[in-house]
């Protein structure tokens, strides 16, 4: 099993059960999500940044 730190900027979405699971599915594709946080929100921008530590089967 290997872990990975992925940082990434999404679009923001005005509902926020949807920016999660938008967030959720976005993750999926690098692994599974063991933690992740939004680390900035830029409302010029409409741009959401994430942090997150996924892990991944070798």
């Amino acid at each position: 099993m290997i872990t990975n730190f992925i940082s990434a900027k999404i679009d923001l979405s005005e509902n926020v059960i949807e920016l999660h699971k938008f967030v959720e599915a976005e993750l999926h594709k690098h692994g599974k999500p063991l933690r992740w946080a939004i680390t900035a929100v830029d409302l010029k921008k409409g741009k959401v940044t994430l942090e997150a530590v996924v892990t991944k089967q070798n």
